[in-house]
C-alpha cells in the first residue's frame, strides 16, 4: 500500500459550470506524482497542487517518445456516490503498454489506490449534469537527460483530472466518418495496441484532412492491404450487418478498448449475435448496397458510444440508418451510462465506488 504524502493547494480554482465544460480544457486543483529510478523502483508517491513540471531539455520523452497514458472516468450518482467504471481493465492495460515500451510496470493495486485518493480529494469537481463526468488521465514519461536511443532509467508517473462534457459536439447524434486510404495508423508488430502518444501523433494528418472535408473522424484501414477496417479515430468500431454485430478482431494493431469489451459482453448477454473478425470496407459497402447495413457506431471511454451516420470511402458516400442513432447503439449507450451513473443496477461488478 502506498504511503501518499499530501501538499494541499492554498489557492483553489473556481469550479466550472456543467453547462459549458467541453473536453480536456479545465483541470482540478491537485495532481498525483510518483517517481521511478532504476534499482530503487517506484517511490515518493504524493498529491500536490496542479502545476507545471520541470524537465531537462534533453529529457528522453521529448526526443524518443517513450511515454504512455490511460483514460478513464469517475461519475457521480443521484445519491452523490462516486463510481469508477472497470478501472481494473485500464490499469491492467497500463502494464501491457508499459511492457511494449520498456517502461517499468506499476503495481496495479497501488495505481488504483492513487486514482481513488486523488478522485476522492477532488470529488467536488465531478459534474452531475447528464453526459458529464470527471476524466482521469494517468500517464508516464521518460525523464533521463540523455540523447540516445535506449530505455530511460528514470520516469515520472502522474495523474491529472479534468471535468468534461461530451467529447463530440454532436453528442450522441451520428457523426460523419472519412475512410482513410492514403495514411496508415499502425501495423501488426508495431505499437498500435499500446496506449501511447505516437499512435495519436500518427493520426493527426489524416484527421486534419478529414476535418477539411467536413468529417468528424477517420476510419482507419489496415496498414498492409489497405482493405480491412481497424478502428475509427480514438474509438473501436462496430457494424450491425443483417442482424449480426461485427467488430475488427484484436490482432496487434488496434487498441483493446474497455468500452469495446463491455459492449461485446452486453451483446452476448442480450443474445444478439456478435463476432470479432476481419471486416473489409468493401464488405460494409456491399452490405449497404443490399440494404443489410443496419447501423454502425464507435466505442471509447471519451464518447462511450458515437453512432456513425455517414461513411465516405474514395468518394463513395453511404448513409447509415438514415443518419439516425440505431436501436442497438441507443440501448448500449443507455445501459453503459446507466451503470456508470448508478441508475442501472450493476450485475457485472463493473463499477468501483470511491469512499
Amino acid at each position: 500500500m502506498l504511503d501518499i504524502k499530501y501538499e494541499m493547494n492554498k489557492e483553489l480554482k473556481e469550479k466550472c459550470s456543467s453547462s459549458n465544460l467541453g473536453f480536456g480544457t479545465n483541470f482540478t486543483d491537485h495532481m498525483f506524482i510518483m517517481d521511478y529510478k532504476e534499482g530503487k523502483g517506484w517511490y515518493d508517491p504524493r498529491i500536490v497542487p496542479y502545476q507545471p513540471i520541470s524537465l531537462d531539455p534533453s529529457a528522453m520523452v521529448f526526443h524518443y517518445g517513450q511515454e504512455m497514458f490511460e483514460g478513464m472516468k469517475a461519475y457521480k450518482t443521484e445519491e452523490d456516490r462516486v463510481l469508477l467504471f472497470r478501472p481494473d481493465k485500464n490499469i491492467h492495460r497500463t502494464n501491457i503498454t508499459n511492457d511494449r515500451l520498456c517502461i517499468p510496470k506499476i503495481n496495479e493495486e497501488d495505481m488504483l489506490q492513487a486514482i481513488k485518493e486523488l478522485v476522492n480529494l477532488e470529488k467536488d469537481w465531478i459534474p452531475d449534469a447528464p453526459g458529464t463526468s470527471l476524466y482521469i488521465r494517468p500517464f508516464i514519461i521518460a525523464t533521463d537527460p540523455f540523447l540516445g536511443v535506449r530505455a530511460s532509467s528514470t520516469y515520472m508517473f502522474m495523474i491529472i483530472l479534468c471535468p468534461v462534457g461530451a467529447y463530440y459536439k454532436e453528442g450522441i447524434n451520428p457523426v460523419k466518418i472519412w475512410v482513410e486510404t492514403e495514411y496508415v495508423r499502425a501495423v501488426k508488430g508495431g505499437i498500435g495496441f499500446a496506449k501511447t502518444g505516437g499512435n495519436y501523433a500518427a493520426s493527426i494528418k489524416a484527421q486534419m484532412k478529414a476535418k477539411e472535408r467536413g468529417y468528424s473522424q477517420v476510419l482507419w484501414l489496415d496498414g498492409v492491404e489497405r482493405k480491412y477496417i481497424e478502428e475509427v479515430g480514438t474509438m473501436n468500431v462496430f457494424f450491425k450487418i443483417n442482424g449480426e454485430v461485427i467488430t475488427p478482431s484484436l490482432e496487434g494493431s488496434i487498441l483493446a478498448g474497455v468500452t469495446r469489451d463491455s459492449v461485446i459482453e452486453l451483446l452476448k448477454k442480450w443474445n444478439i449475435p456478435v463476432s470479432e473478425r476481419k471486416l473489409s470496407v468493401e464488405e460494409v459497402y456491399d452490405a449497404a448496397e443490399k440494404g443489410l447495413l443496419e447501423e454502425a457506431f464507435g466505442t471509447g471511454t471519451a464518447a462511450v458510444i458515437s453512432p456513425i451516420g455517414e461513411l465516405n470511402y474514395e468518394g463513395r458516400i453511404i448513409n447509415i440508418n438514415n443518419g439516425e442513432i440505431g436501436e442497438i447503439s441507443q440501448k448500449i449507450y443507455d445501459t453503459i451510462t446507466g451503470i456508470q451513473t448508478g441508475k442501472i443496477e450493476d450485475n457485472s461488478d463493473w463499477t468501483v465506488e470511491i469512499k
